[in-house]
């Protein structure tokens, strides 16, 4: 059988783009060689495409060349793609802009289509979604709003951005112009939210419903603060105030109930192919929605490759398992 001709797309213009690179590299060493033929594009935090030897470069929306156009000495080459990867975080990425771009372009993509993306993306409208189906989430509003019904601390966030860039925790009234400033270099529309007092715990899940897979339940051990993904020096070396703890040291009936609510959110919200469901676990054994990352960190160390390890699954068979339901059955 002939190697997959892949796409995997990278970088990116939001912040996450050093994120993207990382997850990028991390796909790269665990690429099976005789399955798939790779063709490394890289966003640039401009906005260029290029290929990976700096070709300038472009997905085509034209679905008769369905794949990319790449500029070799004054001429345009077409390159015929199998299937994309898009291994890009945060805007651009995770919102549904590159998956309207793959739809246009009618090439098979692994991952969350526009539709789960965009909500998921948007952290009030995937609790507005999931409040629907009677899953629980923090208290909250889209500022500006009526924030005095809600109860402090609070934490201020970017409605539409990830890895904790732009949130900042607030014990009073006094500190939230501070907060929605921060908040506002990142995304116009900003969400105020009741700190939620509980555990912070993750699942991945993989697949299509009702084919799900989900890895094992993790548990953010805090020393102090709260959890600020990728906002270390060298995250590589680990956290300042943080350790995930795979799997969860929480009991199995909380573990379970752990698992069950994030395939509930996943089908809810009507994700596909992967993505990361971050919730709290309060002492009463309550299970609340955080956020739902729908193409989560590869990284080294990366939550979502850890849990589904833990679970039995290496990163290889979760790239080979993602671009399968793609490219459905061959």
């Amino acid at each position: 059988m002939d190697r997959l001709k892949v796409g995997i797309l990278f970088g990116g213009t939001s912040e996450e783009h050093p994120v993207s690179v990382k997850s990028a590299r991390e796909v790269a060493k665990n690429l099976d060689p005789e399955k798939y033929e790779p063709f490394w594009m890289e966003i640039t935090t401009g906005g260029a495409w290029q290929l990976a030897d700096g070709r300038p470069a472009v997905l085509s929306p034209d679905r008769g060349v369905h794949g990319l156009l790449v500029l070799d000495e004054g001429k345009y080459e077409e390159i015929r793609l199998d299937v994309v990867l898009p291994i890009l975080h945060g805007k651009g990425g995770e919102d549904g802009a590159i998956q309207g771009l793959l739809e246009l372009a009618g090439i098979p993509y692994a991952g969350c289509d526009i539709q789960s993306s965009a909500v998921c993306m948007d952290k009030s409208l995937a609790y507005a979604v999931v409040r629907s189906a009677g899953i629980a989430t923090p208290n909250f509003c889209v500022a500006p709003a009526d924030e005095d019904r809600l109860t402090y601390p609070v934490f201020v966030k970017p409605a539409r951005s990830g890895s904790s860039f732009g949130v900042s925790k607030v014990a009073s009234k006094e500190e939230l112009p501070a907060a929605l400033e921060t908040a506002r270099q990142y995304d116009e529309k900003v969400l105020i939210e009741e700190a939620v007092a509980g555990s912070e715990v993750g699942c991945a899940v993989l697949g299509i419903d009702p084919d799900l897979i989900v890895g094992e339940v993790d548990r953010i051990s805090l020393t102090h603060g709260f959890f600020r993904i990728h906002q270390e020096t060298e995250p590589e070396n680990g956290s300042g105030n943080s350790t995930p703890i795979v799997p969860a040291d929480i009991s199995p009936e909380s573990r379970e109930r752990v698992r069950q609510t994030a395939m509930a959110i996943y089908r809810t919200l009507g994700c596909r192919g992967l993505a990361r469901v971050d919730m709290f676990l309060t002492d009463d054994g309550t299970v609340i929605l955080n956020e739902v990352n729908t193409l989560p960190g590869l990284t080294s160390y990366s939550r979502y490759p850890r849990m589904m390890a833990a679970a039995g699954l290496s990163l290889a068979e979760v790239i080979d398992r993602i671009v399968a339901l793609a490219v459905g059955p061959r």
